[in-house]
């Protein structure tokens, strides 16, 4: 696979609101689980098979650093086939990682199997600073060198890396999945605290576990894992995107409409659920298929962002565009990143009354939202204006729509079977 050119940044979205969104989607796999697990392949020699791979341009980075890391990678729809062609090259350039700062999770599997590896450090990005020290801590106490080299970081060890006990200062979920892919082929035992406990993290460990490692209290806030030698293939599947279950979830209550979300986690997403029946949406909940129908006039309701399992950081800007669209007063805390409110000036663009003090937007809902030229700053923002764009009255544009495609499937086809009026265009020259 060639390196391939940015994503086109001159599409754009053209949505038309004010029609209720009706019928039944399939959620696709978890974009943050596959991204880990795609580089745990990293950790053996061996054939490994992952099924419902999201089709995201995250993933087709992804797949371009494992192909310059010695990985052939067949794929069939939304199963990936990794093939072992060549031993790796433990170097990620700057290109790519400034595409995509998940490639830091490269750096664990190399360290571990081949004792060295130089990654470029990823920077800033429009949500906060997100700094990788957290990462970097965990892997000198798994015995690893570190030193730092005109933006790149180099690591390495003598030897096989050695078992280690760490306390993360935040439970990042990078860092705790970075530090169990490196742990799990050190040697001897090593006690993780204060770690992550996202679902992503439990199907991380349950596919390492499938490969031959030793790993217990995946899910919880201490995580223990015993080295091994070797690993091995495995076939995996991968978990629902609670993300894109819960934007579709309040699709449904901001458009007044009736969406049933199928092939989903209902337990992975009970914080949105339990929020969205408070502001009075009906949810529906058989086996795998969650089902939101409004029935009547929502309430406001006031969220703070937190770790898992507290309300996502993830889905504070969904849950903005849809407090926006409910009369009434409310508030918006976010807890995780220092600067997750650039999708603010845009959401006011579309007539939302928001007002930003410290780490809190306090929210007055208006009777109706407008259409109007916007820009993505980035992911989940990207959601909020489509959201905001499918209740207002009017005609939104959506433009550097790039930031959707790198988390949300096929979502302009998705919202359409539903029912939306939203077409992607590109700039004519």
């Amino acid at each position: 696979m060639q390196l391939q050119p940015p994503p086109n940044d001159m599409d754009y979205l053209i949505v038309r609101g004010g029609r209720k969104l009706k019928g039944a989607m399939k959620v696709s796999g978890s974009k943050n689980s596959a991204l880990s697990l795609l580089f745990s392949s990293l950790l053996t020699d061996e054939y490994v098979e992952f099924k419902n791979v999201p089709d995201l341009e995250d993933i087709k980075t992804s797949s371009i650093l494992l192909e310059l890391s010695g990985k052939k990678i067949f794929t069939k729809g939304s199963e990936y086939n990794i093939k072992t062609i060549s031993e790796a090259r433990p170097e990620i350039p700057y290109e790519l990682v400034r595409k995509m700062r998940a490639s830091i999770l490269m750096a664990g599997p190399l360290l571990a199997r081949y004792g060295r590896v130089k990654i470029s450090l990823p920077g800033g990005c429009a949500i906060g600073v997100r700094p990788i020290d957290i990462h970097l801590d965990g892997f000198a106490k798994l015995g690893a060198k570190i030193e730092l080299e005109s933006g790149y970081v180099k690591m390495s060890s003598h030897r096989r890396l050695r078992g280690g006990r760490i306390a993360l200062k935040f439970p990042s979920v990078g860092a705790t999945e970075n530090l169990v892919m490196a742990a799990s082929l050190a040697e001897g035992e090593s006690v993780i605290d204060n770690v992550a406990r996202e679902p992503e993290i439990t199907d991380l460990c349950d596919a390492l576990v499938s490969m031959g490692a030793i790993i217990s209290g995946a899910g919880t806030n201490r995580i223990k894992i015993t080295g091994v030698k070797k690993l091995v293939g495995i076939t995996h599947r991968i978990i629902p995107d609670r993300i894109e279950t819960a934007t579709y979830l309040i699709a449904a209550a901001i458009t007044k409409g009736k969406i049933a979300v199928q092939n989903s986690a209902p337990s992975h997403c009970r914080t949105v659920i339990e929020k969205l029946k408070e502001s009075g949406m009906k949810i529906e909940i058989k086996n795998t298929t969650i089902t939101a129908v409004w029935q009547r006039p929502l309430k406001p309701v006031d969220i703070s962002t937190s770790v898992y399992p507290g309300f996502p950081t993830d889905i504070q800007a969904q849950w903005m565009a849809l407090m926006s669209s409910i009369k009434g007063r409310s508030v918006m805390s976010e807890t995780i990143f220092e600067n997750r409110f650039l999708h603010v000036a845009e959401l006011r663009r579309m007539g939302a009354d928001l007002k930003v003090a410290g780490n809190k937007v306090f929210v007055n809902g208006v009777e109706k939202l407008s259409g109007a030229p916007v820009m993505v700053s980035d992911l989940r923002a990207g959601a909020a204006l489509v959201l905001a764009g499918l209740a207002a009255r009017g005609v939104t544009k959506i433009s550097r729509i790039y930031h959707l495609d790198r988390g949300y499937e096929n979502l302009e086809k998705k919202l359409s079977s539903l029912g939306a009026d939203i077409k992607r265009h590109k700039y004519e020259n």
